[in-house]
């Protein structure tokens, strides 16, 4: 496997952008080596400028969930690009492709389309603060809400820890209304609550982790926060940017049966597009303006190419028996990493939820941060690489999910089995 234009590409791209990337994990500053310069997809499968192709369990990091360059979205793209890329006005578009998220995900009666998942939950919060009147956000340490000053506060060593920034150029005073606990620990919320119930407007969390990797919710974890929030008058905030439409059409909310007051999608719901978009109950997304006092806008919110995209995307997830052939699968990879850690005796513990997944290089159970950040980074390192040249693409982080689309299929992932049983082996 020849690297060399990739290699020139990554010295050039050094040369005019920020560290050679658009966005840090892609350097493969986690694994080592030079990251691959991909010229085109297709399906499962990406090519890089050398040619070489690789299996891809990353999916564009989740949105790619019906395959690359499908023909129903690329259709709907060629059809929509001659007509214009963007207008700045309302277009039917954003209208159809909002009735069916309201129509799909439980917590949404309004929705407000925007650029990012960052932006949506930004977005969330501000008015979960404008219809609380109050000024603390709790989240979770390990979970990712996007680089907005006020979520880049990271968790100490206490049960309960208020705003310490994760970031240099954030701020005290910007973090300084930031709650951070333990994700699956349900009396460190009960303890930020009891203690400053009465100033926090919301909790926001992943309902699914997938930036520590996968953790799934401890069983009745989110119906406990759903009991807690409701009690203190405190909103529910889901982020389903990598979870909204991957895990059931409904998104986590509906695979779970708790139902948040209000949600944040991106990924998929834009078909590989740039998107985002929050919504939940119309007395809550009633506050924005023009309606309300609240205010948010974006120049390119509601981008024709993107809701096509979204659309089309959508259409093809409606099909039937999409979500059992994507969980099927998702459990195939599974078993095959587990297979391949117990032949070889090296410690691999697999967290899965439906088509997404984690290989943690340690021993389990991984329920929180601070397990996850336990795992054998330099295994991962080397995992990597070996997959790689087997032309298997991972995420170039252990603290990342795989990610399986409806354009794998079973040999592919008897493939990529494979050569995790060939990686393993070298570790």
């Amino acid at each position: 496997m020849e690297l060399g234009r990739s290699e020139a590409a990554f010295a050039s791209a050094q040369t005019y952008l920020a560290g050679g990337v658009n966005s840090p994990v892609r350097a493969f500053k986690a694994v080592g080596g030079s990251p691959i310069f991909i010229s085109e997809a297709n399906g499962a499968r990406i090519t890089d400028l050398d040619g070489n192709q690789y299996i891809d369990f990353v999916g564009s990091w989740g949105p790619m969930i019906v395959g690359h360059a499908h023909p129903d979205v690329v259709t709907m793209l060629q059809s929509l690009i001659g007509r214009g890329t963007s207008f700045g006005t309302p277009t039917e578009l954003e209208t159809e492709l909002g009735r069916r998220v309201v129509e799909l995900v439980p917590s949404i009666e309004r929705v407000r389309f925007v650029n990012s998942g960052t932006e949506a939950t930004m977005s969330a919060i501000r008015v979960a603060r404008a219809a609380t009147g109050r000024p603390k956000i709790l989240k979770f340490s390990g979970c990712y809400h996007g680089h907005s000053d006020s979520l880049l506060a990271s968790a100490g060593s206490g049960v309960m820890t208020f705003g310490i920034p994760s970031s240099p150029g954030v701020t005290d005073g910007t973090v300084a209304d930031t709650i951070t606990v333990p994700f699956n620990n349900l009396p460190a919320v009960r303890e930020a609550f009891n203690e400053v119930g009465d100033q926090i407007a919301a909790l926001i969390l992943e309902p699914v982790a997938g930036n520590m990797g996968v953790i799934p919710p401890a069983i009745g974890y989110l119906q406990g926060l759903r009991e807690i929030t409701s009690e203190h008058n405190a909103l529910l905030i889901f982020d389903e940017v990598i979870t909204g439409f991957r895990l059931a059409p409904g998104g986590a909310q509906e695979y779970y049966q708790v139902t948040p007051d209000l949600t944040c999608l991106g990924k998929v719901v834009g078909g590989g597009m740039p998107v985002g978009a929050f919504g939940g109950r119309a007395d809550l997304m009633d506050q924005l303006s023009p309606t309300g006092p609240v205010y948010q806008a974006g120049t390119l919110a509601g981008n024709p190419l993107a809701m096509g995209a979204g659309i089309a995307t959508l259409e093809v997830l409606n099909q039937p028996n999409t979500y059992s052939r994507l969980d099927r699968l998702g459990d195939q990879l599974a078993n095959g990493l587990k297979d391949a850690s117990s032949r070889h005796g090296v410690p691999l513990h697999i967290n899965r939820v439906g088509s997404m997944l984690t290989g943690f290089f340690q021993d389990g159970p991984v329920t929180e941060f601070e397990q996850a950040a336990k795992s054998d980074t330099d295994h991962y390192a080397a995992y990597h690489g070996h997959m790689l040249r087997q032309h298997i693409y991972l995420a170039p982080s252990q603290f990342e999910a795989t990610f399986v689309s409806l354009a794998h299929t079973e040999a592919d992932i008897a493939t990529a089995a494979e050569a995790a049983d060939n990686a393993i082996a070298r570790l």
